[in-house]
């Protein structure tokens, strides 16, 4: 492989991969002056000058002429007399002698070797550009398009083709790609794995919807109106937090928009996920109120110590309160940093049951341990999911699940009785 082959392919290469023509030049350089210390141990006394446009390459070996007696004939920047004349016959002692080193003086092997590592540096040198790239953006929106769809991930390219990786996990439950699609999401984080950037990105962190609030609220991009906190169950439910610096200015109207038409546009983007926006305020117990919205709270008792609020409600605001599989009172909590516990007011309790009745087939300390966490009754157990229940007490799956079949069955039971004594003909009937 001569020169010219060589270095036009490399800069074929390079420019594909957007690399600058100084960045080009220098590692081509690099590249040549490693090959000349691993022939002659040195490159101090030697010039490398490249044409990238031409293809042109010379190395050019400088050294003194020295008497070939002289005992300065070993050093690397020295020529003894009989062998400058052997390159020119007029060399005289003291003179300088330039002598060209012609690429297929070093090997075929180091040849080769030259042009894998050109291709490698490149390689490496993409790879560091992504990653600078990416780090700083990490929190940031980006597009791109679905190139492959796995069970565990979709591939996505950006405008310049780079690939982006899409977690199952950090997709919302709704979305169902194909090859071809556009992709909107933030990118979650940048790692590095065996010395390659893997850039991850995510629809289903805070940050997104975060940043498409900012898309859709001019307000927000413009600092007027601050994001406190958000929590998410992606694709389900979200709850957005929102303070306002200028007293003129509605901070949840201007995020719900005219009509609702900027948070539609964000709702869509979500594949319909259900968000509330609420005013942020410093007073803890309006706080829980609105993050408890839509339900209405009659009274509470807060406990900064143990971090923990016990909210007392109608017994109609409770399944509200709640919401549905729990993701109401789930987010709630999170929003305010506390653990919120439900329970209904002394009142009605019309086809319900309070779990207080179920004594017989379920043990106290696992009624108690509901009630912990304001399940006080039938009902309010079974709106709550099994995961919830288990992530706040101390129960465990087997002993959620038997809880749930005792509460069902006597439900079923009571339905079946109620049908029954409609069914049958009362006594004036009989006659």
């Amino acid at each position: 492989m001569n020169s010219n082959v060589l270095i036009e392919s490399f800069a074929e290469f390079a420019r594909s991969k957007n690399i600058d023509r100084p960045t080009m030049m220098s590692i081509l350089e690099d590249v040549f002056r490693t090959m000349i210390r691993k022939k002659y141990t040195t490159d101090e006394n030697f010039d490398v000058i490249i044409n990238v446009d031409k293809g042109d390459l010379e190395i050019w070996r400088n050294r003194e002429i020295v008497d070939d007696d002289s005992e300065d004939i070993w050093d690397f920047d020295k020529i003894p007399l009989a062998e400058a004349q052997k390159i020119e016959a007029d060399f005289e002692v003291g003179e300088q002698v330039a002598e060209e080193v012609k690429l297929e003086d070093f090997g075929r092997r180091a040849v080769l070797m030259a042009r894998q590592t050109l291709i490698q540096r490149v390689k490496d040198l993409e790879r560091d550009n992504l990653y600078q790239a990416y780090k700083d953006q990490v929190g940031e929106i980006v597009t791109g398009e679905v190139y492959q769809v796995w069970s565990r991930e979709a591939l996505i390219l950006d405008k310049e083709e780079n690939e982006l990786v899409l977690p199952k996990a950090e997709q919302i439950p709704k979305d169902r790609y194909r090859k071809g699609d556009t992709v909107r999401a933030v990118v979650h984080r940048v790692e590095i794995i065996n010395g390659t950037p893997k850039i991850i990105l995510s629809r289903a962190a805070p940050a997104f919807l975060e940043r498409l609030f900012e898309l859709e609220v001019p307000e927000i991009y413009d600092g007027l109106i601050t994001i406190k906190n958000i929590v998410r169950e992606p694709g389900e439910r979200a709850k957005v937090a929102v303070e306002s610096y200028d007293d003129r200015i509605d901070p949840v109207g201007a995020c719900v928009g005219m009509k609702g038409s900027r948070i539609h546009a964000v709702v869509r983007e979500l594949e319909n996920e259900n968000i509330d926006v609420i005013n942020y305020t410093d007073n803890l117990e309006l706080y829980i109120q609105r993050a408890l919205s839509p339900a209405k709270i009659g009274s509470m008792r807060i406990n900064e110590q143990t971090g923990r609020v016990s909210v007392f409600l109608k017994p109609d605001q409770v399944s509200l309160a709640i919401g549905r599989g729990g993701a109401n009172i789930k987010l709630a909590s999170r929003l305010v940093g506390m653990e919120i516990d439900v329970f209904r007011e002394a009142g009605d309790y019309d086809e319900d049951i309070a779990l207080d009745e179920f004594k017989d087939e379920i043990e106290g300390w696992v009624i108690d341990e509901l009630k912990k966490i304001g399940l006080d009754t039938g009902r309010a157990v079974l709106a709550v999911s099994k995961e919830d229940i288990v992530r706040r007490t101390e129960l465990e799956d087997v002993t959620v699940e038997d809880v749930f079949r005792i509460i069902r069955n006597e439900f079923d039971d009571n339905e079946d009785t109620a049908e029954t004594e409609e069914e049958a003909p009362n006594s004036g009937d009989a006659q």
